[in-house]
């Protein structure tokens, strides 16, 4: 038995190894979120709640059937439903019927009912794929952060190797003499900042995983593995320039969020439309079947007449049509009708103001976009002077031609020129892969 738990033991041990080693993939990584994060379940049972009313407002259009059956045991004074004559007798009697009824005229409201829930399950339909897309953006945002911050461990710890290597050079010099035991201070004091910013980078990584395992949603997990290298970026001007007005063009006609304002302010229009129906009158068309048996009903030598024979001879058939007129309930329908128009301007309100929020976003990006690319252009050129200006001091710091602190602000100004190139790179990526999405392109492989 303990053979065989420490078999099982093992096997799920390696399983979790297995996955904690798993390396995922930024589309990986949202659909597993899409799957699994509890926000947006909220949103997909808004769009099932809307399905089901939109149904129920196609059914509303059938005709109403419903039957009926009643069982009275009536005591004392009372009137025989036979002939009508005062009684003094416990009466047993009970009836059945079955009753329709159908609308024939309610000045559409059914119809513009039905319209209206059909818009507004559209509209959550789109709401629910823009929140699929938001997750995407802030997945995506907390993957590349990893990728930046992992940027970031590599130079700092080519930034430790750096100081250990002159640390262990100053330490022999100061063995041999050569050196004065201030500059091993010196050296040793670098070693422990570059240490003490690769800690810092180290934990902030840490957090980093941590915003995106709760995005996924992934329990029970501390850490997550992505794909470790951030491929080098290549802007194309093969599509032309990029310009806010087109982009606005193309995205306004596939963004979930204005599609979703369109299809409630068509759903406002109807709902005015339907509460108008409430100020002219209705008609509709009613009928039904029914029988009944009592026990007063008797034959000519005074024998209750039997269940079956009641149930035939006490059958009855009815048909009619009721019209129903407004002509004052204290300007109740006139006022519904004045807070939908106001809810109908509402709603077209708000889509400006989507449509707006939207442009302005594009903008923003058009914009930070061009200053990226030439900011990313300068941060490299940076990083190649920062880059020799280092091999420089390093070479004459091996010489004794300059002390640690000079040597320190050569790779300081270094480890910052890499730095600032790894931040624009990501930035420009980020920023890329979002107008790409507003341009129509492919960026999520969202159902």
């Amino acid at each position: 038995m303990k053979v065989t738990h420490l078999y099982f033991l093992l096997i799920f041990v390696s399983c979790t190894q297995l996955y904690s080693q798993k390396v995922w993939t930024l589309d990986e990584c949202i659909s597993y979120a899409i799957e699994n994060n509890l926000q947006l379940n909220d949103f997909g049972y808004n769009m099932a709640s809307n399905k089901e009313t939109y149904r129920q407002s196609i059914r509303d259009l059938l005709p109403t059937v419903s039957g009926f059956a009643n069982y009275f045991v009536r005591y004392g004074r009372q009137i025989n439903p036979e002939d009508n004559s005062i009684v003094n007798t416990d009466i047993f009697s009970n009836n059945y019927s079955i009753d329709g009824a159908f609308d024939l005229f309610q000045g559409f409201q059914k119809i513009n009912t039905l319209k209206a829930s059909k818009f507004l399950y559209k509209a959550t339909k789109e709401e629910h794929l823009q929140q699929k897309y938001l997750l995407a953006f802030r997945v995506m945002s907390a993957y590349y952060d990893i990728q930046f911050i992992e940027g970031l461990i590599t130079i700092s710890e080519e930034q430790v190797e750096i100081s250990q290597t002159n640390y262990n050079l100053v330490k022999r010099q100061v063995e041999l003499g050569v050196m004065a035991g201030a500059d091993l201070y010196e050296a040793e004091s670098l070693l422990f900042t570059d240490k003490l910013t690769l800690t810092q980078n180290e934990n902030r990584h840490k957090a980093a995983q941590l915003t995106l395992l709760q995005a996924m949603n992934i329990e029970g997990e501390n850490d997550i593995t992505i794909e470790p290298e951030l491929e080098a970026l290549t802007v194309s001007n093969e599509d032309g320039p990029m310009i806010s007005d087109s982009i606005f063009t193309k995205a306004k006609g596939f963004m979930p969020s204005i599609k979703a304002q369109n299809y409630r302010v068509n759903a406002a229009k109807k709902q005015l439309a339907a509460t108008r129906g409430s100020l002219y009158p209705s008609l509709s068309l009613s009928g039904g079947i029914g029988t009944g048996y009592f026990e007063t009903i008797t034959d000519s030598l005074g024998v209750t007449v039997p269940f079956r024979d009641q149930f035939q001879e006490n059958r009855f058939e009815y048909i009619g049509a009721s019209l129903n007129v407004p002509i004052f309930n204290g300007w109740a329908n006139r006022s519904r009708v004045k807070q939908q128009k106001i809810a109908y301007e509402r709603a077209k309100n708000t889509a400006k103001i989507t449509e707006q929020e939207l442009y302005q976003i594009i903008q923003q990006l058009v914009q930070e976009y061009n200053a990226l690319i030439s900011e990313t252009a300068q941060t490299e050129k940076s990083m190649v002077s920062q880059r020799l200006a280092f091999d420089i001091a390093q070479k004459r710091y091996e010489k004794g031609m300059i002390n640690a602190i000079e040597l320190g602000r050569a790779k300081a100004l270094f480890a910052t020129a890499q730095n600032q190139n790894l931040q624009a790179q990501l930035r420009l990526r980020v920023n890329t892969s979002t107008l790409d999405f507003y341009r129509g392109l492919p960026i999520f492989n969202i159902n």
